[in-house]
Parts: structure tokens; C-alpha cells; sequence
């Protein structure tokens, strides 16, 4: 009987001696967090949202901060806990086969779900520290959270007055050099890129795809949508992530 997808992917893994997965929104949903472009998507309901993520938005006007902090107060992602995709990577991490995870989410559940915070590459930063955008502070973004639970509509920096935020990148803002860096070479260093709940559309990450499949990788990707990156997979698999991903990953 000839292999299935799942199975190909489960012998790739097997043999692998360096895994890399890069995350996107899609593995989140399952923990309650909404995807951002999906049908379901937080820019695709509310396109206002999507003004919330753009840092000249966010830095000239007022009532853009007042919506964004007031959104923050009750974001799911406070009471998301890691579901059965991000707990999958963890048994692969065991299995000594993670070399690294690169994440473009911002909700900190890969780090929650044990992870070794060494491994884990977030390029967009997280949603779970405030910054600010002056004197460069940072500390829990529940500390932040309080103040507007307690009236502040747009509280600044105690220290120096600036804007606060989350740490996050948003659009428009640099990404940070030696973090898409590392980014770049652990996906040149592995055996299998596991590409898991992302559009791939948002560069210079999306470029991880196919500089990994250049320098010799299996290139798999779960994903509920199509991708750019579907031509030159060895394994697609349009699939429930939090079904797919304990199999593959199991010992």
C-alpha cells in the first residue's frame, strides 16, 4: 500500500536530525485566538483593525491608541492556553528533533507550552510586554492593562511620557535585524521545514520557505489554504493542524 501525505511526513521527520517549524496564526485558532485573513479573520471583519497594526496609525492619532488599548483589555489571548498543535511541537522538542521554532505570532502560547524560550524565534515580537516607543521601557503588558482597566484611555510612559504598546511589530515598523537573521539560518540548517497554520505571504519570513528548500529541506506545509509555496512542497496538506500535527510528531 503506497504511503499517505501523513505518513511521508511522519518517515521525513524520522529520519531528520534538524527540525524547523515556522508558526502562523492558524495554529492559535484552536487555542481561541482568531487568524487575521481567514474567512473568520480579525482584519477581515473589522478592517479597522488592521489600522490598530500599523505604527503611523498608532503614533499620530489618539483615538487609533484609545480602540487598540481598549481591544487589548479583553483579548482572548489572556485566557488562551496551548492546544494539541502546539503541544505536538513540544513532544518533538523532547524527541530531541526541534532545532528551532520560528513563530509569526505574538501571543506567547509556543513559550507557555514549554518550548525552551532559547528556540523559540519570535519575529513579531509579543503581544504578552508593553514597550515604549521613546525611552524604550518594557515590562508586562498587564501592568499597562491595569491602568486602562482603571480609567487611563491612552496611559503613557511613567518614566519618560512616551507612547506605550505592545512589543510587538507592527506595519510599517523595522523588524529586528538580528532576529530575521537567525530566522534565515535556521531554516538553512535543517533537514525539514515544517511551514504550520501560515499564509506565507508576509515577508521577510515568508523568504525562510523556499531558502530552506534551496539548501536541501523537505518542504512540508499545513495550512487550511492554499499558499504560494504549495508548488514547491513536498508535502502539502490542507488539514485540521491541531489532528495532523500530534501524529506527525509523535515518536
Amino acid at each position: 500500500m503506497a504511503a499517505t501525505p501523513l505518513d511521508k511526513v511522519r518517515n521525513y521527520i524520522a529520519d531528520a536530525k534538524r527540525v524547523v517549524a515556522l508558526t502562523g496564526a492558524g495554529i492559535s485558532t484552536d487555542s481561541g485566538i482568531p487568524d487575521f485573513r481567514g474567512p473568520q479573520g480579525v482584519w477581515t471583519k473589522n478592517p479597522l483593525a488592521e489600522r490598530m497594526s500599523d505604527i503611523r496609525y498608532y503614533m499620530a492619532d489618539p483615538q487609533v491608541r484609545k480602540l487598540a488599548w481598549l481591544s487589548r483589555l479583553d483579548s482572548p489571548a489572556w485566557k488562551a492556553k496551548p492546544n494539541t498543535g502546539h503541544l505536538a511541537l513540544v513532544e518533538l522538542e523532547k524527541r530531541g528533533k526541534l532545532h528551532a521554532l520560528i513563530t509569526q505570532n505574538t501571543d506567547g502560547l509556543h513559550v507557555m507550552s514549554g518550548i525552551p524560550q532559547e528556540k523559540v524565534i519570535e519575529v513579531h515580537g509579543t503581544m504578552r510586554r508593553a514597550m515604549c516607543m521613546s525611552c524604550g521601557w518594557r515590562d508586562d503588558i498587564q501592568v499597562v492593562i491595569e491602568r486602562v482597566r482603571a480609567g487611563e484611555q491612552d496611559p503613557g510612559c511613567h518614566k519618560c511620557g512616551g507612547i506605550l504598546k505592545t512589543d510587538t511589530i507592527s506595519f510599517g515598523q523595522a523588524l529586528i535585524p538580528e532576529v530575521i537573521d537567525r530566522a534565515m539560518e535556521v531554516a538553512q540548517e535543517c533537514d525539514v521545514l515544517l511551514a504550520i497554520g501560515s499564509t506565507l505571504q508576509v515577508y521577510p519570513v515568508a523568504g525562510a520557505v523556499p531558502l530552506a528548500k534551496r539548501a536541501g529541506a523537505k518542504l512540508v506545509i499545513l495550512n487550511a489554504q492554499a499558499t504560494q509555496f504549495d508548488g514547491i512542497a513536498d508535502v502539502v496538506l490542507n488539514t485540521s493542524i491541531g489532528e495532523a500535527l500530534p501524529f506527525l510528531c509523535a515518536a
